[in-house]
């Protein structure tokens, strides 16, 4: 039986190196983001509603959404994030639903569903384990000034935005500190693989 495993974690502790070693142990990843761009595409209707709710600069030239200027938005303006949530979660749920049961066909040991809001979402509803990857704040914050060139201002807005790191870490069955070096962060997915192939 395909056990069905959340991943996810604060903003910028790491949650994407684990699921590169989880993948390249042979799990079928469905990552959220990925299927989200797939959804927010150019010419996709969620896209154009987008476009007829905040306005022509929500979208580029080339069709594709206007993600600095989005995220500028919808990160100082908790009712802008509401109404961007509100016109995109659906469309990606029922996305990431088919990618599961397409995945759980190959029968895997486990699908991985790679959620950074899995919990503000729900989704730990349907997983039968989550594995939250966490980081020490100051280093969270340092990694996510210098991954998305922001300053500390923008980039704690950023983490103010979601749910605590230490309500995920509370809520979780199994916790991976990617705080420290990559090795440690690898022994740690190493063990839990373990439990699981």
């Amino acid at each position: 039986m395909t056990k069905i495993i959340g991943l996810t974690g604060g903003i910028a502790t790491g949650k994407s190196t684990v699921s590169k070693q989880l993948a390249a142990a042979g799990l079928p990843i469905v990552d959220a983001d990925k299927i989200a761009w797939e959804v927010e595409g150019p010419g996709q209707p969620t896209t154009q509603k987008i476009a007829a709710h905040f306005g022509p600069q929500a979208v580029l030239a080339d069709g594709q959404l206007n993600r600095p200027w989005l995220g500028q938005l919808v990160f100082n303006d908790a009712q802008a994030l509401r109404e961007l949530t509100a016109i995109t979660s659906l469309p990606i749920q029922y996305a990431m639903l088919r990618a599961i049961v397409a995945a759980g066909q190959t029968n895997p040991a486990a699908v991985i569903v790679d959620v950074p809001l899995l919990y503000e979402n729900g989704w730990q509803n349907v997983c039968d384990q989550v594995i939250v990857v966490a980081a020490p704040e100051d280093v969270v914050l340092r990694r996510l000034m210098a991954r998305n060139h922001l300053d500390q201002a923008a980039a704690q807005a950023r983490i103010d935005s979601q749910l605590p790191l230490s309500q995920k870490v509370a809520r979780a069955d199994v916790v991976i500190d990617n705080g420290a070096s990559v090795d440690k962060t690898r022994m740690a997915v190493v063990k839990w693989l373990k439990t699981i192939i």
